[in-house]
């Protein structure tokens, strides 16, 4: 598994979060272009590098024209921009997220709903450029799981749009609420509403470095001086071998339903995915007055439970759903590809205690090479799988 870890040691921004990204092998003309396809006008994104606290790190700046700048907009036209956008669906659902943990935050302090909310600095462009980047960013890093370390503290005062408030932001302190902190207590503003959304609802836990074999390291800057290298570092992994017994704490949400119109299964389950479910699937069932039903499973990182139980609330006729707390030991995975006739072919091979239990070509590969050379899928797979065994494949990167 790739994993995606977030050092927080002196908070976290959109702008730093984007620097870091890039630096960790996101490639930033790749985001220019899929930022484009917001359809958003008056920016342009500066990259570059500085130096902060003799570390030199990613700088990103999002730079607007005085229209921009002071331009407020409600939720709903946020996630209408970006549900228009040409992104892909896992970029929209990240993104939409996002914005509805800052909505919902913002309601929250401000006494209001989440809909009614006008957004004033997080509804700049530049914020919104900010998250769907981050989320862009992201795919193109693979999609890896994300773990962050716990929150520094910090104290002082933010003049903001709805005027001076204390630090922690009440919005940051909000959307932060259960995440752990460490002792830092600097002076200013080490966590903003955006970076803190951001991170709340990409991390699948926060706590110290996870066991993996480091492949890039990014530092993303940011802006202030606080007297400490003021960057986020991401270090970017695979989850270290020899670790598949150690069992891992997931979420289990059900639901029974009887009166969804089983052509809307296929669009929940995408969007399901698309949120972050380890897997979804579904059981038929008898329910009460003999009626027929299906049971509704998802599988999920207990992280993010709260939002996955949300899409199956917007996207399934149920009013309630079940959540548990199970565990599971997985075997480790890893891939390898083989240069089949028709194409080259992933196969994910489950390792336990270095020896290989299971090894599958990968069957979006085989479907698409079958599609192109207008053959069976079957015979894709069986030339695949017979390359393998041979020992006619090489270690490729998820």
């Amino acid at each position: 598994m790739l994993i995606a870890y977030f050092d927080c040691f002196a908070g976290i921004s959109g702008d730093m979060t984007l620097g870091a990204l890039i630096a960790a092998g996101a490639d930033p003309e790749r985001l220019r272009k899929g930022l484009a396809g917001l359809g958003v006008g008056g920016y342009r994104i500066e990259v570059g590098r500085k130096i902060t606290g003799h570390i030199e790190a990613t700088d990103v700046r999002v730079v607007l024209d005085d229209h921009h700048h002071h331009q407020r907009r409600r939720l709903q036209e946020i996630l209408e921009t970006i549900r228009k956008a040409d992104l892909s669906e896992r970029v929209k659902q990240t993104a939409e997220r996002i914005f509805r943990r800052l909505a919902d935050a913002e309601g929250r302090v401000h006494g209001s709903s989440s809909e009614e909310v006008h957004f004033h600095e997080v509804g700049g462009v530049d914020a919104i450029v900010d998250i769907v980047g981050a989320a862009i960013c992201l795919e193109m890093l693979g999609s890896p799981k994300v773990v962050s370390s716990p929150m520094p503290t910090f104290h002082g005062y933010v003049t903001g749009s709805h005027g001076v408030f204390p630090l922690p932001a009440p919005a940051t302190a909000e959307i932060l609420r259960g995440v752990p902190w460490r002792k830092l207590d600097i002076e200013g503003e080490l966590v903003t509403p955006t970076g803190a959304a951001i991170i709340r609802e990409l991390a699948s836990g926060f706590g110290p470095l996870p066991a993996m074999t480091i492949v890039s390291i990014g530092y993303g800057a940011g802006k202030s001086d606080f007297g400490i290298p003021n960057v986020l570092r991401v270090i970017l992994g695979e989850e270290s071998a020899g670790h598949g017994d150690e069992s891992q704490c997931v979420t289990v949400i059900e639901t029974n339903i009887d009166d969804l119109n089983p052509q809307f299964y296929e669009t929940a389950m995408e969007r399901l995915f698309a949120a972050g479910a380890l897997d979804v699937f579904l059981t038929p069932i008898q329910m009460k007055k003999n009626r027929p039903g299906t049971l509704l499973s998802v599988i999920c990182d207990s992280g993010r439970a709260e939002s996955i139980a949300a899409v199956v609330l917007a996207e399934t006729s149920t009013l309630g759903v079940r959540m548990s707390q199970c565990e599971r030991i997985c075997l480790d995975r890893r891939w390898e590809e083989v240069v089949t006739e028709f194409g080259v072919v992933r196969i994910k091979i489950g390792e336990r205690d270095g020896r290989v239990i299971t090894a599958s070509p990968e069957y979006e590969d085989c479907k698409r090479a079958a599609a192109e050379h207008g053959v069976a899928v079957r015979h894709v797979h069986e030339s695949a799988a017979a390359l393998y065994k041979t020992g006619m494949s090489s270690i490729v990167k998820d």
